[in-house]
């Protein structure tokens, strides 16, 4: 993405759930652009079954050339969140991007799904979204190229995925409105509210610890291509890019001009994620 070099330099993000997978891939392929980067994430020690910590992501994103702040907290936590974008604000100066990532997933049928599980996947996915990018909007209003980004899907009517995990549906769903909602609530205010959702698995160690963990990653593509989406994106005028539901692959097709998606692994037919026909 040589186009794309260098240009959120000086601009500072501040992404959820960001210890690993998904919003690790992000916040570094926005350090490589010169952000400055806001970690939140709960995971302050090693986790026995899960790679990295908020400190080790840290860590990594100075080493691919951005600045860094982490913060130990919880998404579903109002103070934490707060707590977050004041450091944000604080040590940079700012909030111009702000990346829903942080996510819970459970697909036990209704039946066998626990309150405790659907309480904590609305929570995480839904509230989070809600405080995280509430908090970091009185910021998005004076930056001069502000977006929102929160890795949720197109919303899909589709039986298949209503009737497959409602629960987890409605989580997905519930963030994936908001952004649009927002889109149009702020469509004045110069911030652009978009969703990403990968095409296919993305090799994650969450995809690793399901059934048949190593089959699915050998047809899961890497983060690198969320990551990279996800910087096309944010390098977008904010004014023009708001209101859409991505899908990872168009995006970097679109604004980044990669067309060839084998360089993201996979194999010749990597599985579809969810919520896509």
């Amino acid at each position: 993405m040589s186009d794309l070099e260098r240009q959120l330099t000086d601009r500072t993000l501040v992404v959820s759930g960001a210890s690993r997978g998904i919003g690790l891939a992000i916040a570094l392929g926005a350090a490589a652009q010169g952000a400055n980067v806001v970690l939140l994430a709960k995971t302050a020690e090693p986790h026995p079954r899960l790679p990295g910590t908020v400190h080790t992501a840290a860590a990594e994103v100075e080493a691919a050339g951005g600045r860094a702040a982490a913060v130990v907290g919880d998404v579903r936590n109002e103070e934490d969140v707060q707590r977050a974008v004041d450091l944000a604000v604080e040590r940079f100066g700012g909030v111009d991007l702000c990346v829903n990532n942080a996510s819970a997933i459970a697909t036990e049928p209704t039946d066998q799904l626990s309150a405790k599980k659907f309480d904590l996947m609305q929570d995480i996915n839904i509230r989070g979204t809600f405080l995280l990018t509430k908090a970091c909007l009185p910021h998005l209003r004076k930056s001069a190229n502000a977006h929102v980004l929160t890795i949720a899907p197109p919303v899909n009517m589709n039986p298949r995925w209503l009737g497959a995990h409602p629960a987890y549906t409605l989580s997905k769903y519930g963030m994936s409105l908001l952004s649009l909602g927002w889109a149009t609530e702020y469509a004045d205010a110069g911030i652009g509210f978009n969703c990403l959702w990968p095409q296919t698995y993305i090799a994650t160690s969450a995809v690793a610890n399901l059934d048949n963990g190593e089959q699915r990653l050998s047809s899961a593509r890497s983060p690198q291509i969320m990551a990279d989406a996800a910087v096309a994106i944010m390098t977008q005028p904010a004014s023009k890019v708001t209101g859409n539901c991505f899908i990872d692959e168009d995006a970097v097709s679109l604004y980044a001009g990669i067309d060839d998606m084998s360089r993201y692994g996979g194999g010749d037919n990597p599985t579809l994620d969810l919520f896509l026909d």
